[in-house]
């Protein structure tokens, strides 16, 4: 074989081994898209079980945390638990439906004021009974989904006995956000509608709002 044969063969095997090289990393890029591209698709699908699970593991271990329980660190408790609360909890939403109607014609200021004032309500009736939370296993039971609504449903144990807790939810874009909680048959937001309907009939939304002002200041 003459040289220039030879350095002709050579620069073959050389080119064909960049070949096998490119098809390479080319299968590998598309493998490492396929990656990203399944688990970021599998995020945005996430049903409202899956994205639910989280926020209630995240309450549970503040409440059986040593560290935090106790009057002394009540502040702090709370803190922790209402930032896990409200990234998984739409208190916008429940505060329009237990005004109702007259939410619309609202200014955006006095949203906001009525949402801090019906959120921090909601902290102090409630989070005080959870509190009492001793480790009871909460049983994930079933689940209805319906367009952007869906119906979580859960049993957790009182004294002995399965107490049925369904978590009322609606999607906001990728992300399922609960807007009440029926406890035993009973809605938390339809409770507060039947109490709030008398009060703006009689007192208008001024009212309402002073007497939220009130309860709270009552409750801390």
């Amino acid at each position: 074989m003459s040289y220039d044969e030879e350095l002709s063969v050579k620069m073959v095997s050389r080119n064909l081994k960049k070949i096998k090289i490119m098809k390479y990393m080319y299968t590998l890029l598309v493998l490492v898209c396929c990656f990203f591209v399944v688990n970021s698709s599998a995020l945005a699908v996430s049903g409202p079980t899956e994205q639910l699970k989280p926020t209630l593991k995240s309450l549970v271990d503040i409440l059986l945390d040593p560290s935090l329980k106790g009057e002394a660190h009540k502040v702090e408790r709370r803190a922790k638990i209402m930032g896990h609360v409200t990234k998984g909890f739409d208190f916008r939403e429940m505060s329009q439906r237990v005004v109702g109607k007259e939410w619309k014609d609202l200014p955006q200021e006095k949203q906001d004021h009525f949402q801090a004032l019906f959120t921090k309500l909601l902290e102090n009736a409630y989070i005080g009974k959870f509190e009492n939370y001793s480790g009871q296993e909460i049983q994930y039971t079933g689940e209805r989904l319906k367009d952007d609504r869906a119906i979580v449903s859960t049993q957790i144990e009182n004294n002995g006995q399965l107490m049925p807790v369904d978590y009322i939810m609606t999607k906001k874009e990728d992300r399922w956000m609960v807007y009440d909680i029926n406890i035993e048959g009973v809605s938390l937001v339809r409770n507060y509608m039947e109490q709030f309907k008398s009060i703006l009939r009689r007192d208008k939304f001024d009212g309402l709002v002073k007497l939220l002002e009130e309860k709270n200041s009552t409750l801390e």
